[in-house]
């Protein structure tokens, strides 16, 4: 990525406000890995962004340890901070993780009714995406199904935990070449974990819940492998 290439984060900088902390510019740059405007094994212009941003680079490289202890960076000696390139085994290990909490939540609910808002208007919006064919965001709406679906929990923990679980996911969603092809079939199945929820139905939910995520640890992985090959390295 060149300096130039980093001035479009320029219109970013409304974000920061007057108490500029590395915290927010990590939330910055969060939110640009997911959304694969930095793709895995792009090397971040240190210069570039700080100056797009205006901040210090002492900010910025805070930024980068924060998101490097998210898993979502990686810093190579001489070489500088690149956006992390996943393997297969992070593939399934992500899977892992999301199959112990999100199971674990719909599990423990509480009696019913729960409260489904955002989780509806999660499941319709990837809907509205698929309609209208814009795959990236059904790709987005998918991970806030997701986001959602572990915020019933009430728990900010669990809610912090998954935020980093899911933007790692997102990095691997970025190796496949047909994302129509990955999310589409999880469309229904969203909106079936949804209908089950509103009947009070938790065994049913988690049910479909695990053959939910195993198949799209297997869908994923496949996708992965059969796009990436080999992780790319890195690259400026």
């Amino acid at each position: 990525m060149t300096a130039s290439e980093a001035g479009d984060l320029t219109d970013d900088r409304v974000l920061l406000g007057r108490t500029s902390t590395a915290e927010r510019v990590a939330d910055i740059l969060r939110n640009r890995v997911a959304e694969g405007y930095f793709p895995p094994g792009t090397r971040l212009s240190e210069e570039g962004i700080a100056g797009a941003l205006g901040v210090s680079r002492n900010t910025l490289r805070e930024a980068f340890r924060l998101l490097s202890h998210e898993r979502l960076l990686v810093h190579e000696l001489n070489r500088g901070v690149f956006v992390r390139v996943l393997a297969v085994d992070d593939v399934d290990d992500i899977h892992r993780t999301r199959r112990l909490v999100e199971c674990a939540v719909v599990r423990g609910l509480g009696r019913p009714p729960y409260a489904l808002g955002a989780l509806a208007d999660a499941v319709a919006g990837g809907e509205r995406a698929a309609l209208a064919g814009d795959w990236a965001g059904v790709s987005t709406a998918n991970i806030r199904f997701h986001r959602e679906l572990v915020a019933l929990a009430g728990s900010a923990r669990t809610d912090e935990l998954m935020r980093g679980v899911l933007a790692e996911l997102r990095l691997a969603f970025h190796g496949v070449d047909d994302p129509r092809a990955l999310h589409e079939p999880f469309l229904a199945r969203n909106r079936e974990i949804l209908d089950a929820l509103r009947a009070g139905d938790r065994t049913t939910a988690e049910r479909l819940l695990v053959r939910y995520l195993d198949d799209s640890r297997d869908q994923v992985a496949a996708a992965y492998t059969g796009t990436a090959g080999a992780p790319p390295g890195p690259r400026d």
